[in-house]
């Protein structure tokens, strides 16, 4: 039995989510369910339109990796992404829509499929990628698993007793190769990547920005979504921020985060802080051999584990729940109030 084949239709900027991915997907290949393959495959020598064309025309499942990029991308939105919903139409592919950034994705073409992760919630909003990645790789599994199945019963002795029409007796459609494949090859082609001391300098600063417009964005729509609240936001410097949330003109959870300090991370102090290098919370650039990350010390109990590897929205994520799981407590138990 031929195995399912998965194409990855993706944008080159989201190719490092794309490695992640196929990483998480390595056990299914161990167990012969499924052989990949991406434009990153082919070889010099081959046309690489042709070559793209041919898969997107044979594979059986095919990942669509959505992103702002992908939809603003007309190779991926027009040409790929079209033909691969043809095929899911007719039934000669499965399409399976990979939410990995956010973007207004609900309404392109693909919007009626069922996307993963869970919920379609975009994969760079999970706080650890190998939990999101993992439910794109149970997906893929059960795509898999489906159309083996299917395979295998039109294979059957009576799926085969009846030739299709225009054909010879005993040669029925199932049993036609649907087109030649790419001669067998590894899927273990990565290589490993380093990161210099700048590279994590500039992914650190880059988050601090982006979790101070998190928590900018997140005052703002709690005002919106609970009468009664308030939000106050406060940038002191590059480095420094704070955070203060009032009930009826009370505050009753005040923040600071802050760039640098003794460990040099990003750190979170309950109150404000102009000068302190204290910390209820601190976390730390660190990186494997595909991706930069961050680690969190867990010294508060709210919030993620220590050990999880943090994307930005991860970790943006984690030193919100610092300040607003205090207020969420409260509220489950109302004597306390």
């Amino acid at each position: 039995m031929i195995l399912p084949s998965v194409f990855f239709s993706y944008c080159h900027a989201d190719e490092e989510l794309r490695d992640q991915l196929e990483k998480q997907l390595a056990m299914l290949k161990h167990q012969g369910i499924i052989e990949t393959w991406h434009d990153r495959r082919i070889i010099a020598g081959q046309e690489i339109d042709k070559t793209i064309d041919e898969h997107i025309n044979s594979d059986d499942i095919i990942l669509l990796l959505v992103s702002p990029d992908f939809l603003a991308s007309p190779y991926c939105y027009d040409r790929e992404m079209r033909r691969a919903l043809e095929r899911h139409d007719s039934g000669e592919a499965t399409v399976i829509p990979v939410i990995l950034r956010a973007c207004e994705w609900h309404h392109a073409p693909f919007g009626k499929l069922m996307a993963t992760p869970t919920d379609g919630k975009p994969v760079k909003q999970w706080a650890d990628l190998d939990d999101a990645f993992l439910q794109v790789a149970k997906a893929v599994r059960a795509a898999a698993t489906h159309r083996q199945t299917k395979q295998a019963a039109l294979a059957s002795p009576s799926a085969r007793a009846t030739p299709a029409a225009g054909m010879p007796p005993g040669v029925v459609a199932s049993s036609l190769p649907a087109q030649s494949r790419p001669g067998p090859r590894s899927s273990n082609l990565r290589l490993a990547k380093t990161f210099t001391q700048r590279d994590k300098d500039q992914f650190k600063a880059e988050t601090f920005d982006y979790i101070a417009k998190h928590f900018e964005n997140s005052l703002n729509e709690l005002e919106e979504r609970n009468p009664g609240y308030e939000g106050s936001f406060r940038r002191i410097d590059a480095n420094r921020f704070f955070s203060t949330i009032y009930e009826d003109g009370k505050d009753v959870a005040r923040a600071t985060i802050y760039l640098g300090g003794m460990l040099g991370g990003i750190n979170y102090i309950q109150g404000e802080k102009l000068d302190s290098n204290s910390f209820n919370e601190s976390l730390s650039v660190d990186c494997d051999d595909q991706s930069l990350f961050f680690t969190n010390l867990g010294m508060s109990a709210y919030g993620s584990s220590r050990g999880q590897k943090l994307t930005q929205e991860g970790a943006a994520e984690l030193l919100w729940e610092q300040l607003i799981g205090p207020l969420q407590s409260r509220s489950n138990h109302p004597h306390r109030r």
